[in-house]
């Protein structure tokens, strides 16, 4: 039987070091780029406080409410529902940088492909908790998971915003075979997915771009190439140790998103290697604490419920990283907790609550007892294996 225990510290710890990180370097890469636009250098960290302070709020209310409230029919569906009339309502409003992501109302803007993934990984951890003992049938369990994913996912993708999209296809992937997902079915999804996923890249003339910059950003620094060398330039500036806080210069109007997607880069020239090896370090931090609640849930539920908002976060993060490095094309995709803006920093924050009320949720006996099972079930195996091997060599020397 369960009991209430503390929070896991540790990622109370990492979460609360990640947000409050990431303000301090809201204002230095912002600044510049705020005096000249409003006049005011602390216009852009004074908005990323007030959504810290209210992402706190939102985190620490979710903790204090059980999780299984939200096993709840209509928590899921109605979730569902609403995150897709809000996907579908982004297109009502003006397009920004040529993209339909935000819905703009007079003192904030919302961005809804920010709730497709919590919302997609409730509904999955609901709906195969559901259907346990039946993770392998084709058509009544891995079809219908499949169809809400491609729903939100190709919602996403006309907005467009390809890569928030593939985030979708990744939690899905990954909690549908921790599951119990038949990797031939898996095979079946992958393959037309794998072909989308190629036209939306070749067939796209924006995209295709992106692709042939990536593999060359230096053949036109000026023009196409421009971020992604002025985010290699940042990096590479740094040096070990970093030119010092708030001494960066590519965020002198150099460097473009340099407070929201591009962050990294300017924690990497002002931090230097140091200061971006600890931000990794933190999230895997990050990672370990939120895989060790998903080990210890004490149901179904709540197992795949952590385990998919853990991998969700820590694969943004990696991706964020990549993009600023160079390692894959650029996307739009914020860096979790140190980014500027509300849209992604409050659902992750809630996020972080849940994994949290998940953790006191454990009881005080269940891990030695994952570990009596685990150990029982090898010594099982072991027995199995022995027993096979004297039928071998009976049946070959007797």
């Amino acid at each position: 039987m369960a009991r209430k225990l503390y929070p896991d510290k540790w990622l109370f710890a990492a979460t609360v070091g990640l947000a409050l990180f990431g303000v301090v370097m809201v204002y230095s890469a912002s600044a510049v780029m705020a005096q000249r636009e409003t006049g005011n250098q602390f216009h852009y960290v004074l908005k990323q406080g007030i959504w810290t302070t209210i992402g706190f709020v939102v985190m620490l209310a979710t903790m204090q409410v059980n999780y299984n409230h939200l096993r709840n029919r209509r928590v899921v569906y109605g979730l569902l529902a609403v995150t897709t009339v809000l996907l579908l309502a982004v297109f009502a409003f003006p397009a920004t940088n040529g993209a339909h992501r935000w819905i703009k109302l007079p003192s904030l803007s919302i961005q809804p492909s920010e709730l497709s993934k919590p919302a997609l990984v409730i509904f999955l951890a609901y709906f195969l908790e559901r259907r346990a003992g039946e993770e392998g049938q084709f058509w009544s369990t891995f079809v219908p998971c499949a169809i809400v994913t491609c729903a939100l996912a190709g919602l996403i993708v006309i907005e467009p915003d390809l890569g928030t999209a593939m985030m979708l296809g990744v939690i899905f992937v990954v909690i549908v075979y921790t599951a119990g997902a038949r990797l031939k079915h898996l095979a079946i999804v992958a393959a037309p997915a794998l072909v989308v996923v190629a036209g939306l890249l070749i067939f796209v003339p924006f995209r295709i771009r992106r692709l042939i910059i990536f593999l060359d950003p230096w053949a036109d620094p000026q023009g196409s190439g421009f971020q992604v060398v002025q985010s290699l330039i940042a990096v590479g500036s740094g040096g070990p140790n970093g030119l010092g806080f708030a001494q960066g210069k590519q965020k002198m109007l150099f460097l473009p998103f340099a407070h929201s997607d591009f962050i990294y880069a300017v924690v990497g020239e002002e931090l230097g290697l140091v200061g971006a090896v600890a931000v990794v370090a933190v999230f895997a931090l990050f990672l370990w604490r939120g895989m060790r609640i998903s080990l210890l849930a004490p149901d179904r539920f709540g197992m795949l419920l952590a385990l998919g908002l853990v991998t969700g976060i820590v694969m943004q993060a990696l991706f964020n990283i990549s993009v600023v490095l160079s390692l894959v094309p650029t996307k739009g995709i914020p860096l979790p907790f140190i980014s500027y803006g509300g849209s992604s920093l409050v659902p992750t924050l809630a996020a972080v609550g849940i994994l949290l009320n998940i953790s006191q949720q454990t009881s005080g006996s269940f891990e030695s007892g994952v570990l009596r099972s685990l150990m029982t079930r090898a010594g099982r195996e072991l027995k199995q294996r022995r027993a096979t091997g004297r039928r071998i060599v009976s049946s070959r020397f007797g």
